[in-house]
């Protein structure tokens, strides 16, 4: 490898915005980052509905519609 051309690789420390805080290797010597293992729903098992435009009620509201013609049958 040639020397002088690659850049520096930090331990660096990565920070999440639920408050999690973990070591990794980097080339920059802090990270901030919005999900992590903590905080996914993945790993968590809880999931974040984030209603943009009100899509989230749209859809339930259409749902409901809809299972309500079923019981009525």
């Amino acid at each position: 490898m040639k020397k002088g051309i690659h850049p520096e690789y930090y331990l660096a420390t990565a920070k999440c915005a639920c408050g999690n805080e973990f070591q990794v290797g980097s080339t920059q010597k802090e990270i901030r980052v919005e999900i992590c293992l903590k905080c996914h729903p993945l790993f968590t098992g809880k999931q974040k509905i984030i209603d943009t435009a009100g899509r989230v009620e749209r859809f339930r509201r259409k749902y409901e519609k809809v299972q309500n013609e079923k019981t009525k049958e």
